[in-house]
């Protein structure tokens, strides 16, 4: 029976702890790329949306100038100037 004392032990401890230390900087390397490529993605239907939503308020603004302009030409037709 070997003991924790025979250098085989040792070297196989080595080599399990270099594994497990290569893992995690793989696994956590792949993590971040994969969060940045969310990140990227979900900054670019932000932008989609900012833009779909300044043409909307853009068209909404210009209706109310229209309805404005409607109903100042109603007032001075029923109240006179």
């Amino acid at each position: 029976m070997s003991s924790l004392n025979d250098p085989q032990i040792w070297t196989i401890i080595g080599v399990f702890a270099a594994a497990l230390f290569g893992m995690l900087t793989f696994m956590g390397y792949s993590f971040m790329r994969a969060l940045a490529g969310h990140v990227a993605q979900i900054t670019s239907k932000i932008e989609i949306v900012e833009t779909k939503l300044e043409a909307g308020f853009e068209r909404l603004e210009a209706r109310v100038d229209n309805l404005d302009r409607d109903v100042q030409a109603i007032a001075k037709r029923v109240f006179g100037e």
